[in-house]
């Protein structure tokens, strides 16, 4: 594999730590600019809605512009958006700067597949992406753990620092390790666009709104449950990221597997033991152990649903998934910011931490009667096409009786 490669996993391990570091520090961010915990949420929704207009967006403008030299902007942007959050005087400064750094997110992983897949022979392209993923998900064992460490005993705006450099050194990566390429073919926006008509498509990026929404409804306010409801110390929210992260990579390398040959089936699996822990997690919020525990689960199911999910919609956009796919990376985002959004909606409301468990639980299900009815219209739409195939007429309505 090649040293380029290294790159651009720097640079996702960069975006991921991001991403999810400001959920281990939302209370030393609200005590700073003093503002609630569910105010202090809207720097994981303001990100997430970046990415959901960003992914798009830089899409469409990054087949204008080299590969190579759009994932160093993307990385520009990155750093940018870092050292304004780390430098914020007041919170809807640090919220600006959170947008800026999103908008780098579903654009640099959608160019830098491209890039990774043509960077190697092409049986091995699927490995080169997926070392591109690993920088994602090892930042979500190692990252965002080390980061919440850091912003909780050096203070919150030196883990923002320290995500700006990385993403330096993953623009200098980039800039001295990745060979230019040629510019992308221009995307034709109706042909793109036609694939939305499907309802499929949509169909699978509700899902994918529902569905990882439900995680992100716990995970958002993971630090004030626990240590309000549980009972652990600041400082083991750290280690619980750890457990989070690792369920979260079980998840992803289960859900790939069986992705390919099982996607319904895992997705009826994952979203339905999906909703089912995250309201068991209204009970074992408050006993150490069994926490943990299901942090764990809550990682592995949701992040079992992003492979197939994924999948799902490359498969039913498959004429023109180029846009399709960055909308459904921001869809992802979407669920996050519509989570975090209702989670502190019932925090406010007076219903306690535990209250956005069961708004998660609620959005898995939600995504589970999707993943139902999308499988049944294929169902039916692939009956009436052998019908057809075959010249054999579809019953005929009885006529009403005549009086």
């Amino acid at each position: 594999m090649p040293l380029a490669l290294l790159a651009l996993a720097i640079g996702a391990f960069g975006i991921g730590t991001t991403e999810f570091v400001i959920m281990g520090l939302l209370p030393e961010v609200a005590a700073d600019f003093q503002v609630s915990i569910p105010t202090a949420g809207f720097l994981v929704t303001g990100y997430a809605l970046g990415v959901v207009l960003g992914a798009p967006l830089m899409t469409v403008l990054g087949t204008r512009v080299a590969r190579k030299r759009m994932l160093m902007i993307l990385m520009g942007l990155f750093v940018i958006g870092n050292v304004v959050s780390a430098t914020a005087p007041v919170f809807d400064v640090m919220l600006a700067g959170r947008v800026i750094a999103s908008l780098a997110h579903g654009a640099f992983f959608g160019i830098g597949s491209v890039v990774a897949a043509d960077l190697v022979a092409p049986h091995k392209k699927a490995g080169a992406i997926a070392m591109m993923f690993t920088g994602l998900t090892v930042a979500n064992v190692v990252g965002v753990p080390l980061g919440t460490y850091i912003g909780q005993s050096v203070g919150w705006r030196a883990t923002f620092f320290a995500v700006a450099a990385l993403g330096v050194i993953g623009l200098l990566g980039v800039a001295g390790l990745v060979p230019d390429q040629p510019r992308a073919e221009g995307v034709r926006l109706r042909h793109e666009l036609a694939a939305f008509r499907n309802v499929q498509v949509l169909l699978a990026m509700a899902m994918t709104v529902l569905g990882f929404g439900g995680v992100f409804a716990a995970i958002t306010y993971i630090t004030p449950m626990m240590t309000e409801i549980a009972g652990y110390s600041a400082s083991s929210v750290t280690w619980l990221l750890v457990l989070f992260g690792l369920g979260m990579v079980g998840g992803n390398l289960l859900g790939g597997k069986f992705a390919d040959r099982h996607l319904m089936p895992l997705l009826y699996v994952s979203l339905g033991a999906l909703a089912v822990v995250l309201s068991l997690f209204t009970l074992t919020a408050h006993n150490k152990i069994a926490a943990a525990v299901t942090i764990v689960l809550i990682g592995g199911l949701g992040f079992a649903t992003v492979p197939p999910l994924q999948k799902r919609v490359l498969d039913q956009a498959a004429g023109a998934p180029t846009l399709a796919s960055a909308v459904n990376i921001g869809a992802f985002n979407l669920g996050n910011a519509l989570s975090a959004w209702l989670g502190g909606v019932v925090i406010a409301a007076g219903l306690g931490y535990t209250a956005p468990n069961w708004v998660g639980a609620v959005l898995a299900a939600s995504a589970l009667v999707l993943a139902v009815v999308s499988s049944t219209l294929e169902r039916r739409t692939a009956t009436r096409s052998r019908l057809i195939a075959t010249h054999i007429p579809e019953p005929a309505a009885v006529p009403a009786a005549q009086h």
